[in-house]
């Protein structure tokens, strides 16, 4: 399932699932993220860290997008990587759904564009008194 999430970076499960897939993948990016840091003369714990996701996640496929996309991309979050959004019950069997994805950065940049623009809009202001 967490090759699943990090090949198509959104999956919908049940809630039950969800928080335990948030933990895993979770982890597993802090360890992706270790080897960002270490440099070239430590090349065998680069290995190591692939090995050891490699032991719970049979995927290579999602393991080169987690060592070379995911971990780049989170390279400055501290934690946090996904998120889990609850949906409606499911029909057949009433069992909670939830949708689990990575966050983006890109909310972030727009979140700090919008104050920008409010700090320029001040400025103006106080110019035009």
């Amino acid at each position: 399932m967490v090759a699943s999430l990090i090949i198509h970076e959104r999956i919908v499960t049940t809630k039950q699932k969800a928080k335990v897939l948030k933990v895993v993948a979770e982890r597993m990016i802090t360890r992706a993220k270790k080897n960002l840091v270490l440099g070239e003369t430590e090349s065998a714990k680069k290995v190591h860290n692939k090995r050891e996701i490699l032991k719970s996640m049979k995927d290579r496929e999602a393991l080169s997008k987690l060592f070379d996309d995911i971990a780049v991309r989170n390279k400055d979050r501290k934690g946090g990587y996904t998120r889990i959004l609850l949906l409606n019950h499911r029909a057949g069997d009433a069992a909670e759904q939830a949708i689990v994805e990575f966050v983006e950065k890109k909310a972030k940049a727009s979140k700090d564009k919008k104050t920008e623009e409010k700090s320029k809009d001040k400025k103006e202001s106080k110019e035009k008194k």
